[in-house]
């Protein structure tokens, strides 16, 4: 039997208010109202799983359990094929600093490998959970397919965007209009889906 979605109101196990406007927007044909977890008074949570699929599941079910109400987290990172998947989880953490450091230290790690052996992806794992003990969490992925440049290019975007090259376009994700990149990416990929199952839910 198709699990139906009985609450409107969800809750986002996030504090990012542009991924809030960003997710509210993509679910809003659904008549989903999104709330940040902040409003039932939740921060961060220790993300120490082993996978983007534990962290976001950890998420979810904190924020489920501190509102009351179905929850959505989403755990993303890049993934690098020549460094065995790293930053991986840590992405966001990698470097211990900043947006900056993380990509000094992923350039250093990289040397002077070839291009050709520097193809990465972004990877994005969204979790709804109905409530806080589901135990059987929807869970949506999408990817977004890359390489990683020698040296940073472009202004807009955050995180790796500026070394992640999109053969697509012939640019970098820093340097896409950020309607192009809200259309392509790995978390616009991750959204639709959700969109598709939580759809075929309420049918």
């Amino acid at each position: 039997m198709a699990r139906a979605l009985r609450e409107r109101t969800v809750v986002l196990a996030s504090g990012n208010p542009g991924k809030l406007a960003e997710l509210a927007q993509t679910l809003s044909p659904l008549g989903i109202t999104l709330r940040a977890q902040a409003e039932f008074g939740l921060g961060a949570v220790a993300e120490d799983g082993l996978s983007f699929v534990e962290n976001a599941i950890i998420k979810a079910r904190a924020a489920a359990a501190a509102s009351g109400l179905p929850a959505i987290a989403d755990d993303s990172g890049l993934e690098v094929d020549c460094l065995q998947g790293a930053p991986g989880i840590h992405s966001a953490r990698y470097s211990g600093g900043d947006d900056a450091a993380n990509n000094d230290k992923l350039l250093t790690a990289l040397g002077a490998v070839a291009r050709e052996q520097r193809s990465a992806r972004y990877q994005c794992v969204l979790v709804y959970l109905r409530h806080a003990l589901d135990p059987t969490p929807l869970i949506c992925q999408g990817s977004w397919e890359g390489y990683i440049l020698q040296e940073a290019r472009g202004s807009n975007g955050f995180g790796y965007d500026p070394l992640f090259y999109v053969p697509q376009y012939a640019c970098t994700a820093a340097e896409l209009e950020p309607q192009v990149k809200n259309r392509i990416s790995h978390r616009a990929s991750a959204s639709a889906r959700l969109l598709e199952a939580l759809r075929r839910q309420t049918g």
